[in-house]
Order: C-alpha cells, then sequence, then structure tokens
C-alpha cells in the first residue's frame, strides 16, 4: 500500500464521535432559548398589567381620578430610578462591545458599573416602598402597585445575580471575542428587564 493510500485510510477513520452541528438559522440555540424564555415573561407581566388596568376601569369607585385618594405615587423617585436603570443598560451594551473587541478592561468596567447601578436601583426601591403609606392589604390600587413593582424587582434581583456570576468570572478571563455567549445571553437578559421597567414606569406612575 502506497503512503498516500495510508494517509487517506487514516484520514478516514481520524474523526471520532458524531459530526459537527450545522444550524439553520444565525441565532445560537443558546439565544433563541433566551428569547423564548423572555417571550414566556412577557406574558408573565402582561397578565399582571390586565389585572392593573381592570381594577382601574372596572373596581375605579372615584370617577376616574387615580390613584384613588389619599394614595399619591412616588413619581420623582421612580424617575431617578428609570435613568439609573436605562443608564445601566448602556454600560451593559458597553461591556458587550469591549468583549467582541478583545477589550477585556471595558468588560470589566461595564459590568461592574452594571451591577452598581442595578443595586442602586433595587436599594432605592426598597427605601420607597419602606417610606410608602400604605401596604398590599389596604386596597385594590396597593395590591396592583406592589404586585407590578415587585415583579419588576424580582426580575431586577434575578439580573442581579447574573451580572455578579459574569463579573466574577470576567475578572477571572472566562471571556473572549471568539467565547462570550454567557455576556450576550446575560446582557439581553438585562435589557430586557430595562425595557419592562420603562413600561412599568409610564403604566404605574405616569398614566
Amino acid at each position: 500500500m502506497t503512503g498516500a493510500a495510508e494517509a487517506h485510510e487514516h484520514g478516514a477513520f481520524e474523526h471520532h464521535g458524531p459530526p459537527p452541528i450545522h444550524y439553520s438559522s444565525r441565532v445560537s440555540p443558546a439565544v433563541l432559548g433566551m428569547f423564548l424564555f423572555i417571550a414566556s415573561e412577557i406574558m408573565l407581566f402582561g397578565s399582571f398589567f390586565t389585572v392593573y388596568f381592570f381594577d382601574r376601569v372596572v373596581n375605579d369607585p372615584f370617577n376616574g381620578q387615580w390613584p384613588p385618594p389619599p394614595y399619591e405615587r412616588p413619581v420623582y423617585v421612580a424617575l431617578i430610578n428609570t435613568l439609573i436603570l436605562v443608564t445601566s443598560s448602556a454600560t451593559m451594551h458597553w461591556a458587550d462591545t469591549s468583549i467582541k473587541k478583545g477589550n477585556r478592561a471595558g468588560l470589566q468596567a461595564g459590568l461592574a458599573l452594571t451591577f452598581c447601578l442595578g443595586l442602586t436601583f433595587l436599594l432605592t426601591q426598597v427605601i420607597e416602598y419602606h417610606r410608602l403609606d400604605f401596604n398590599t392589604s389596604d386596597t385594590s390600587f396597593a395590591a396592583t402597585f406592589f404586585g407590578l413593582t415587585g415583579l419588576h424587582g424580582a426580575h431586577v434581583f434575578v439580573g442581579l445575580t447574573i451580572l455578579l456570576v459574569m463579573t466574577i468570572r470576567a475578572f477571572r478571563g472566562h471571556f473572549s471575542p471568539e467565547h462570550h455567549h454567557g455576556i450576550e445571553i446575560g446582557g439581553i437578559y438585562w435589557h430586557f428587564v430595562d425595557v419592562m421597567w420603562i413600561v412599568v414606569y409610564v403604566t404605574v406612575y405616569l398614566l
């Protein structure tokens, strides 16, 4: 047997295991899974918004006055929180673009800033709850107010947990321009949390 034939025969048996996976879409399965998860979360928020508007439109005994007296919504504190969360979305985008360009310092700084801003948002919300003069058991308005804002706060807490893990991994050098799916997927979730807060802010605090 010639050397070429031996090399060909050796190459034919060199590959072990299943063949490489070929995706029919440009979206990776992990990113697609995150989008499907976000779709389910949108439906969850939608059910809470439905209850809120049902209470406001159908069960409003004060002829369109909302919130019913003597309740007052902390609009300005919520506006500051909105600016904080929007800024955190910008820093998250900075972290994502930095790792794609191989800028490890930008990744670390962006994640650390995003975590600090998200934590500031959550602590401000907790302080706001303690200063309110009503509780969930007072009226239906109070229940729906805490329900919507509390649901979003729970998502922020989950996002902060993800950010903490990403930040620790970033400082340990686990990400690179070729392997950054953990940053991308976590960033998608954080942007969803930010967008959903804008909807909650407009619905609960402004309308």
